[in-house]
């Protein structure tokens, strides 16, 4: 698989590589790393108005210290995949944040990965609303990076039923090893989760059940070992509280879910949950 990591020289930036690191892969993937240089950013909305004494000096040192930080980050990005054992390159390109990184996403590449947050305002590369534009936007799968990177040894899947859902699984069985090396070498836990209305109908129940029962069986048959968890209420605040209490190390989600009458719209439950998880979230396209 073909993994584009977008990376600003920040910490969430950095982590958003090395999490890729620390993905129980089961093929080593290849990474491609996107610094993207926004000159534009440069020009504040108070320049727009006629140029005044003193600001195309400010523009020029703007762009040259910009270049000059590209660079650094360049080079430290390619260190740190060496390090990691990654196999990859690294690329600066220049344009609008957001537009670059979509572009180069729809080259071939399956998964995303991109930090939660990213440098000050002052260097015009916001991760955070980068990457809430990316869960909505990307013609690939995201994986929204939150923390330093850690083994992935409990995985909360949230489903609902639809198409999105059945993409998610279909990612952890075809790209993730479900058995991978560590101390105790155990398989990886996950937690498949369904979260029904409060309706007064037994039959809901029961389908919430089938439901889970039936993702959990093929993520068993695959390696996995499988908790069920079966809620009332609402999916995004019930995905965030089992994670939580299970310490989970990442959280799967489809990007969008079922209509709205079935009241169950993984879209919003995504973004949601991507807003406000302790840990990284891996939302499948």
């Amino acid at each position: 698989m073909k993994i584009l990591a977008a990376t600003d020289g920040s910490k969430h930036g950095r982590w958003a590589i090395e999490w890729l690191a620390k993905m129980p892969f089961a093929v080593q993937p290849v990474v491609r790393v996107l610094h993207v240089v926004d000159m534009a950013s440069v020009r504040a909305p108070f320049m727009i108005q006629p140029m005044i004494v003193g600001t195309e000096r400010y523009i020029q040192s703007e762009v040259k210290r910009m270049e000059t930080a590209a660079k650094s980050t360049k080079k430290e990005s390619e260190g740190l995949l060496s390090r990691l054992g990654l196999s990859g390159t690294v690329t600066i390109d220049r344009g609008g944040v957001a537009a670059t990184i979509m572009k180069h996403a729809q080259r071939g590449v399956g998964l995303l990965s991109i930090g939660c947050r990213g440098l000050d305002a002052l260097d015009r590369f916001m991760l955070g609303s980068i990457s809430n534009h990316a869960i909505h936007h990307a013609p690939c799968s995201v994986l929204v990076v939150k923390e330093d990177p850690r083994p992935v040894r409990h995985v909360v899947l949230g489903i609902d039923g639809s198409s999105a859902s059945d993409k998610a699984v279909k990612f952890l069985i075809r790209y993730v090893n479900p058995t991978p090396d560590g101390p105790d070498h155990e398989p990886i836990m996950v937690t498949v989760t369904h979260t029904a209305p409060y309706f007064k109908y037994p039959e809901v129940k029961e389908t919430g059940k089938t439901l889970v029962q039936r993702y959990g069986a093929k993520l068993a048959k695959s390696g996995f070992r499988v908790h069920e968890s079966l809620k009332l209420g609402k999916p995004a605040d019930d995905i965030l509280t089992v994670a939580k209490q299970d310490k989970a190390d990442l959280i799967v989600t489809g990007a969008k879910g079922l209509g709205a009458i079935r009241r169950v719209l993984l879209g919003s439950v995504s973004t949601r949950v991507v807003q406000h998880a302790h840990c990284g979230v891996l939302v499948v396209r």
